[in-house]
């Protein structure tokens, strides 16, 4: 929470709770937010930084939006704010596939406080595709006008693998694997969608179309749903239900079909959400999807933890993996409350190194609906190999291997990536901004 100390998770139109360090502080309007909780989250801010200067060699921070939002600028704390608390300096980075990047660049710099500019060291362009000649006479302007140099050009790099940021990438996220692939998974594009990376591992299985259902779209015929994460699990299973998706969600598991709820998902599919302190949605009581026996109830605490934990069911085709052991992490405000215990999915053997016994996660006789808090679920190969064999023995198709789940590596990735970027950038001059040594 170090990292991230201040989090604004959206309830209504113009209204979010604020919540610091991990914990929810108040519900406030954007107006209430600026005028009176920014000033004691400046110090929040610092106090942050204090702490994570002393604990780390290097502290990357990442900008928020422009650092010129000259509306916001005289109480806000992030982008350059953060940079002067933490005496950073600042590069700035352009992204020139969507146009518009000198102008971007040398417009951020004039709207920019004096002592603000001083803290600019450099320009970095990112996401170019062509020949890298034509771009010079703009790279040498940009230069000249500025006496900033530009540190380096980074290409557009198709299929990095890199997790995207939430929601940011949604609008620009494709349908993956033919329209008559044999297996058509669905996923809910929430209004608050969160941790979306979860569906990533899906995208790599033969003979599966992947695709996000937006809003006025069906779900059509699908053998899998997903209800992925959200910031506001009543809120968005109103959405559903205003939406129809209620209706054909059901109807699909009447039909024998998976769905998948992951954290907040996992919540819809219950009996109630119950919030009585107003966290959630400040709603009381909304009837979910009614499809497992169980209740959710929002307390004040989130639950923030990385887990290792159990596959306990013995129902349908979990039975296989009765004992097999999983790797996730926890970020929810919901407690849930099965009646049936021999329903539950699994057990929570560690939350951050710490041992516990932690039933979590909801199950079906069948198997069929399940649900889970723990994010990266599907990163577990087994846990993934075995939803998709059951759907595959279905379909008539033979079993995948392990070997044959293309899942790559987070940190092949981001090797390279990072070594991509590298022969971009003049990383000499970054090590020297930086004041440290080049490896």
């Amino acid at each position: 929470v170090l990292m991230n100390p201040i989090l604004l998770k959206p309830k209504q139109d113009m209204h979010a709770q604020v919540v610091v360090l991990g914990r929810p502080l108040a519900d406030m309007s954007a107006r209430e937010y600026r005028d009176d909780y920014l000033p004691e989250g400046e110090k929040v801010v610092i106090e942050c930084i204090k702490q994570l200067k002393d604990r780390y060699e290097i502290l990357i921070i990442e900008g928020a939006g422009s650092p010129a939002e000259i509306n916001l600028k005289d109480r806000d704390i992030v982008n350059m704010k953060t940079a002067a608390i933490a005496e950073a300096p600042v590069l700035l980075v352009a992204d020139i596939d969507r146009g518009g990047v000198f102008a971007s660049l040398i417009g951020t710099l004039e709207l920019l406080e004096p002592e603000e500019k001083k803290r600019i060291k450099g320009f970095i362009i990112n996401k170019f595709r062509g020949d890298i000649e034509l771009l010079k006479p703009g790279l040498d302007f940009l230069e000249a006008r500025t006496g900033l140099p530009v540190l380096g050009v980074v290409p557009y790099i198709h299929d990095h693998g890199i997790e995207e940021e939430d929601s940011v990438s949604l609008t620009e996220r494709k349908t993956a694997g033919a329209k008559d692939a044999l297996i058509q998974i669905a996923v809910l594009q929430l209004p608050r969608i969160s941790n979306f990376t979860d569906i990533n591992p899906l995208y790599y299985l033969p003979d599966t179309r992947v695709r996000f259902v937006k809003k006025g779209e069906r779900i059509g015929a699908a053998d899998v749903v997903i209800i992925p994460g959200t910031k506001n699990s009543i809120l968005d299973c109103l959405y559903l239900k205003e939406q129809g998706y209620d209706e054909e969600i059901k109807s699909l598991a009447r039909q024998d079909k998976y769905i998948v709820g992951i954290c907040g998902g996992y919540q819809m599919l219950g009996e109630k959400l119950l919030d009585p302190y107003g966290t959630e949605a400040g709603l009381g009581t909304l009837d979910a999807l009614g499809l497992l026996p169980f209740i959710t109830t929002y307390g004040r605490e989130k639950t923030t933890h990385l887990v290792e934990a159990v596959i306990t069911s013995q129902h349908g085709f979990w039975r296989a993996l009765n004992g097999e052991r999983i790797k996730g992490y926890e970020i929810h405000m919901g407690q849930t409350r099965i009646e049936d215990e021999r329903g539950h999915l699994l057990q929570i053997r560690s939350r951050s190194d710490r041992a516990v016994q932690v039933n979590d996660g909801c199950v079906n006789e069948k198997g069929n609906i399940f649900g889970t808090h723990l994010h990266g679920f599907f990163d577990n190969i087994p846990v993934l190999l075995n939803l998709v064999n059951a759907v595959r023995q279905e379909k008539g198709l033979c079993n995948l291997k392990a070997e044959e789940i293309l899942i790559h590596s987070r940190e092949l990735n981001y090797d390279r990536v990072a070594d991509i970027v590298r022969q971009a950038l003049d990383m000499e001059q970054v090590y020297a901004i930086m004041d440290i040594r080049g490896a």
